[in-house]
C-alpha cells in the first residue's frame, strides 16, 4: 500500500513540474512578445516615416501570428525576411535594420539579432580569390543576426564589367541559402539604384522580395529632429529661433536634390549653429548658464 501512494506522489509531482515548466515557458513567450512591443514604441518615437513603420508593424505582426500557429501545431508558412531599404542618406536605414534585428531575436526568428553594418569597400577585394574571403568572414560574424550593407548597388557599378563586386553578389547570395534561418540580410540605397541593382540580377530579385521606403524628411520633422539635438544636450530654442530654422529647413527641402541630408543635414547644421553661439559668447565678459543653454536667431548657422 506504501509503494502505491509512493507512486501516486511521484505521478503527482512529475506533472506539478510538467506545469511549472510550461508556465515558465509561456511565460518566456509572453516576455518576448512585450519586449518586441516595446522595441516597436522605440520604433514609433523615431520622427517621421509613418508608411515605414506601419509596414513593419505589419510583418511583425505576420511574425507573431507564425509562432502562435507552431505553438498550435499548425504549419508555419515561409516569411522571407531579406529586404531592400530605399532612400536617401539620413532616413535612417541603419537605425531601423537594428531594431528590426532585435524584433527578430524576440520573436525567435534570429539568435542573436545583431546588426553587422558594411559596404562595397568591407566586401570586395582586389584580387582574385580574395572578395569571397571578405564576405565569408563578415556573414561569419553576421549569423543569428542581420548583415546590413549600405549602398549595396555599387557593388554592380552600371557600366562595370569585369568587377569583383560580382564575386561578392554571388558569394553573398550563395551563402544566404547555405545560412537559410540564420541570417538576414538588408541591402540599402537610393531608390532608384536600388531598383536597377536587383532587377538586373534575378538571383537578388527572388532573394529581396521585400521592399521597405524611407522618404525624406518635411522641414517641420526636420525641425523636430533639431529640437532633439537641443533636448539632449539642453539647449533652449528661442520661438524667433525656431521660425529662423523653420524657414531654412522649407527652402533647403523645397530645392532638395538626390544628396540632400536629411537627419544627417539637420545634425551638421545643430553643430555649426553650437560652433556660432560659442563665437557670440566668447565676446562676452561674464556669461550665465542661461546664455549658455540659449540659442539665439543669430546664431543659427
Amino acid at each position: 500500500m506504501q509503494n502505491g501512494f509512493n507512486d501516486i506522489e511521484r505521478e503527482l509531482a512529475f506533472l506539478k513540474l510538467e506545469m511549472q515548466s510550461a508556465t515558465f515557458e509561456r511565460f518566456g513567450e509572453v516576455q518576448n512578445i512585450n519586449n518586441s512591443d516595446r522595441i516597436l514604441q522605440d520604433l514609433n518615437n523615431l520622427i517621421g516615416l509613418q508608411s515605414l513603420k506601419d509596414e513593419i508593424i505589419n510583418l511583425t505582426n505576420l511574425l507573431k501570428v507564425q509562432k502562435l500557429r507552431q505553438q498550435q501545431g499548425l504549419p508555419a508558412t515561409a516569411v522571407t525576411l531579406h529586404s531592400v531599404f530605399c532612400g536617401a542618406p539620413g532616413t535612417g536605414k541603419t537605425r531601423v535594420a537594428r531594431l528590426m534585428g532585435q524584433i527578430y531575436k524576440e520573436l525567435g526568428f534570429l539568435a542573436k539579432g545583431h546588426l553587422i553594418e558594411t559596404d562595397r569597400a568591407g566586401m570586395v577585394a582586389g584580387y582574385i580569390g580574395q572578395t569571397a574571403t571578405k564576405v565569408d568572414q563578415l556573414i561569419e560574424s553576421a549569423l543569428d543576426g542581420v548583415l546590413f550593407i549600405d549602398e549595396a548597388y555599387t557593388l554592380k557599378p552600371a557600366d562595370a564589367r569585369n568587377d569583383f563586386g560580382q564575386e561578392a553578389i554571388d558569394t553573398l547570395l550563395k551563402r544566404m541559402e547555405d545560412y537559410r534561418g540564420r541570417l538576414v540580410v538588408i541591402v540599402a540605397g537610393y531608390s532608384e539604384e536600388m531598383s536597377r541593382f536587383i532587377d538586373a540580377n534575378p538571383g537578388l530579385k527572388d532573394r529581396f522580395p521585400r521592399d521597405f521606403y524611407f522618404e525624406d524628411y518635411q522641414s517641420n520633422e526636420l525641425l523636430a529632429i533639431f529640437e532633439k539635438h537641443c533636448q539632449k544636450y539642453q539647449f533652449i530654442l528661442e520661438p524667433e529661433s525656431k521660425q529662423v530654422l523653420l524657414n531654412k529647413f522649407t527652402d533647403l527641402y523645397s530645392n532638395r536634390d538626390k544628396t540632400f541630408g536629411n537627419g544627417r543635414l539637420v545634425r551638421n547644421l545643430f553643430e555649426k549653429t553650437i560652433a556660432k553661439q560659442a563665437n557670440r559668447l566668447v565676446k562676452i565678459s561674464s556669461v550665465s548658464k542661461e546664455m549658455m543653454m540659449t540659442l539665439l536667431p543669430e546664431d543659427i548657422a
